[in-house]
């Protein structure tokens, strides 16, 4: 069961999109520097299709992507929430996931996502968006195929 500990609504976690950020615990990575440490622990609200349903009835409005932040303890609960968001939005909301895994799991269903983020958080790389990071934003087109668009994060250099 996922649970969810706060959420947000953001600018620059997926580009181009306003996004709703559900920051979900229990996450089993355990970065070094990691910037939400207490997201480690078991603990929050169960995020659960009323519960989901709910924070759409809220923000479904002023938003036009939700994103999973998290949820690497249970990936087969994320990809049901992303199916159930594409089944049941009245408005076309996009869906995105930020694992903090450097891959998907096997067999893991990427048509109900629009963006994937996968890599650990590693501290002497950078950020999402730092050009050396390690971490990969992508797209997904063609309901399968992964495009990495992690250069959006990246300041054009003017001079």
């Amino acid at each position: 069961m996922l649970k969810y500990v706060d959420y947000d609504v953001v600018f620059q976690e997926i580009p181009d999109e306003v996004t709703l950020a559900i920051n979900l615990s229990n996450c089993p990575n355990h970065c070094v520097g990691c910037h939400s440490p207490q997201l480690m622990r078991n603990i929050g609200k169960d995020l659960t299709e009323d519960e989901l349903h709910g924070l759409l009835g809220v923000y479904g409005r002023n938003i036009t992507c939700v994103c999973f932040m998290g949820g690497d303890a249970d990936p087969v609960g994320v990809a049901h929430l992303a199916n159930y968001l594409k089944k049941n939005s009245q408005k076309k909301l996009k869906v995105g996931w930020y694992s903090g895994k450097n891959q998907l799991p096997d067999q893991f269903p990427l048509t109900d996502f629009d963006y994937v983020k996968v890599g650990r958080y590693m501290a002497e790389f950078g950020p999402l968006k730092s050009p050396t990071t390690n971490q990969r934003l992508y797209k997904v087109v063609e309901g399968c195929k992964l495009q990495n668009i992690t250069d959006k994060f990246w300041k054009k250099q003017v001079g």
